[in-house]
């Protein structure tokens, strides 16, 4: 983790206490949610500090990609950044949104987040096809774990009829495209459980 890192983050009592209030998840319409998130707004926050710091939550794009009717889900064994969740597996990939995703200077909360989205996918897959686009399908939250405390995950979805042309980078450890219904048998983190229950 770099001490110095800024990441894009919103006070936990400017949002709608259904979506931080607890293990939550949160099906709603995109417009409806990047409306929201525009009169709360939202603040560049130093990453070190932000990590113990359960008065912000911390905006994460969580992409969960999957085959045609939802049938396989690509997941992946944890080892990057985030010791807390290591040796899980997880079918989740995004990351901490930063000032650099700002890429027109235009503060629009959407453009950022959308930005940063797609940055995350490249830096986590060396290959993907760019006309396959994620879709947004709602909210997920937890107050169970350390990681949850301080973290909000914004779900999105993107289906694929060619797994095969999504190459991994090497974060992506022991990716492979598995059954969904043979999921709830392996050692998943806890937001795996909940994107797979919102877009289930």
């Amino acid at each position: 983790m770099k001490k110095k890192e800024k990441i894009l983050c919103i006070q936990r009592k400017l949002l709608p206490e259904k979506w931080v209030g607890g293990k939550n998840i949160v099906k709603l319409e995109e417009n409806i949610f990047y409306n929201i998130c525009k009169k709360t707004g939202f603040q560049w926050v130093n990453r070190h500090a932000a990590e113990t710091d359960p008065s912000f939550k911390q905006i994460i794009p969580y992409i969960v990609l999957q085959t045609k009717k939802g049938k396989k889900t690509a997941i992946y064994n944890r080892h990057g950044t985030e010791k807390r969740l290591h040796n899980l597996w997880s079918c989740g990939i995004g990351g901490h949104i930063n000032p650099e995703d700002n890429l027109d200077g235009s503060a629009s909360f959407q453009k950022i987040l959308y930005a940063g989205m797609a940055r995350e996918l490249d830096e986590e897959l060396i290959l993907r096809p760019k006309n396959q686009l994620p879709f947004f399908a709602g909210i997920i939250n937890e107050e169970n774990t350390e990681v949850g405390s301080v973290h909000m995950g914004v779900v999105f979805r993107l289906i694929t009829e060619t797994p095969d042309q999504f190459i991994p980078g090497d974060e992506l450890k022991d990716f492979q495209w598995k059954k969904t219904s043979d999921l709830d048998l392996m050692n998943m983190e806890l937001w795996s459980h909940l994107a797979l229950e919102l877009i289930g």
